[in-house]
């Protein structure tokens, strides 16, 4: 299941976007508020921990690496990885860099996930909303059919090949600590800009509070 959450959640978002045909974007803020709570507070109550656990000096500044590496990212992606993708009306070809970004975001975000399951749901939570806003953008923008499914199978794709790399590959064990630190990283600065760009205006309504505090529990029981 670690491996087919994150794929099955892509794919079921790409399906949604062409099924339903999403407009209601405040469900969709909704969404990403309580999945931006829940992997948040995911790599605080879990992740965060354990790395700090191992007693390594260099954890902290690997952490600092990874919210570096992934303001680097979204200088390509636009902030796709939070909802955010902007764009000309009409599309011809796959945005490259914004492909690129969201598989390098999506395949360093597996690597945790083959020792805490509990990050694989967290993952899919998180791709879910991201998978039916890019698909609904690239449709709108007239990309071409073959051209949108290539890519949202691609993207579905990454984060289990994160998890069979760091499974399988030697040199990913030996590092699992640091790499963690630096997806920690990533993690906090995706989740938290997700929470406050999640509102017009950074102000909270019942409703986004809500989802938030839901998110906040369901990562505590886990």
């Amino acid at each position: 299941m670690n491996y087919l959450l994150p794929l099955i959640s892509v794919l079921l978002g790409y399906v949604i976007a062409l099924i339903l045909k999403p407009k209601n974007k405040t469900n969709l803020k909704l969404l990403l508020a309580f999945s931006g709570s829940f992997l948040l507070s995911l790599t605080v109550m879990h992740l965060l921990p354990e790395v700090y656990d191992t007693h390594n000096p260099y954890i902290g500044p690997f952490i600092m690496v990874g919210i570096l590496f992934q303001i680097i990212l979204e200088f390509f992606s636009k902030g796709a990885e939070h909802g955010h993708v902007h764009g000309h009306p009409n599309m011809a070809h796959i945005p490259w860099f914004l492909f690129l970004s969201l598989c390098i975001h999506a395949f360093l975000e597996g690597f945790p996930v083959s020792h805490h399951t509990d990050l694989a749901v967290g993952i899919a939570i998180h791709h879910l909303p991201i998978a039916i806003i890019l698909t609904t953008f690239f449709i709108n923008a007239q990309l071409n059919k073959k051209a949108i499914f290539a890519f949202m199978i691609t993207f579905a794709a990454m984060t289990p090949l994160g998890t069979i790399a760091a499974d399988y590959l030697p040199i990913l064990n030996d590092y699992h600590t640091e790499l963690t630190a630096v997806v920690i990283g990533i993690l906090f600065h995706i989740s938290s800009t997700i929470i406050f760009e999640s509102s017009e205006g950074h102000k909270f309504n019942i409703a986004k509070v809500s989802m938030i505090i839901l998110g906040i529990l369901l990562a505590f029981f886990l």
